[in-house]
């Protein structure tokens, strides 16, 4: 069957997520006069992305409501006891500089535009719709999708077979007909494929070289190859671009 749709990720695929969180967070420390204290910035970062994954792992699992893992993990992050209203601040500060630094990555809205009129589209992503429905209005691509899924409303998320299909449900769609779209090898890549998806793994400047490819997904280094690849793609399931 032909590939109708298109399902996209957010992090590090549409969103320099990395980028800005790189960025956020140094100006961030500047600003409150911490930097200093965590050796530097990338020191710094490493720590809250640990926190982060750690926190974020609480409330995927339904341990913590959004607000308490925010603040979790600021507390954790900064070492010290803070009240509620403390953490909020400390935390919508820092938000300020992060969302400073928010775009998408150049080869994201020339894709978009050039599958306009031949595929539809969908955003699944492991947040939440908190968070992710605001962040695609800022960047001004929010129109563009039919459906935004994230793992916190639905009760599942990536890698598992039920995310992916909720969003080809979302579609009305069967996986054979959907592509989807994600920078990690194996949440995104192998769990798309395993889901029957036309798993395509977004591999920026071969940022995931030495890991050995997953079975299934297309590699691809730019969403620039995107449209042939889709193109290649035949109703038997197979793709000129195999990598």
């Amino acid at each position: 069957m032909d590939i109708r749709a298109v399902v996209w990720d957010v992090d590090d695929t549409l969103f320099d997520y990395t980028s800005a969180d790189r960025e956020g967070m140094r100006a961030h420390l500047v600003a409150e006069g911490l930097l200093a204290g965590y050796g530097s910035a990338e020191e710094a970062l490493a720590r809250w992305r640990e926190i982060t994954d750690r926190q974020w792992a609480r409330f995927a699992a339904g341990e913590v409501d959004f607000e308490t893992q925010r603040r979790d993990r600021t507390r954790v992050f900064l070492g010290r006891e803070l009240t509620d209203a403390e953490a909020d601040e400390w935390f919508d500060r820092y938000l300020v500089h992060y969302e400073s630094a928010w775009s998408l990555f150049p080869d994201v809205l020339p894709v978009l535009d050039a599958l306009a009129a031949s595929h539809r589209h969908a955003v699944l992503s492991n947040s939440s719709l908190h968070v992710q429905d605001r962040k695609l209005r800022v960047l001004g691509v929010h129109d563009r999708f039919e459906a935004i899924l994230c793992a916190a409303e639905l009760g599942v998320s990536k890698p598992e077979p039920g995310a992916f299909l909720a969003a080809c449900d979302a579609l009305a769609l069967p996986p054979e007909q959907v592509a989807y779209v994600g920078d990690h090898p194996e949440i995104d890549g192998r769990g798309a494929a395993e889901a029957g998806l036309l798993s395509v793994w977004i591999d920026r400047a071969d940022a995931h070289a030495t890991l050995e490819p997953p079975v299934g997904p297309r590699r691809i280094a730019s969403l620039a190859e995107l449209p042939s690849l889709l193109r290649g793609h035949t109703r038997f399931g197979a793709s000129t671009s195999f990598r």
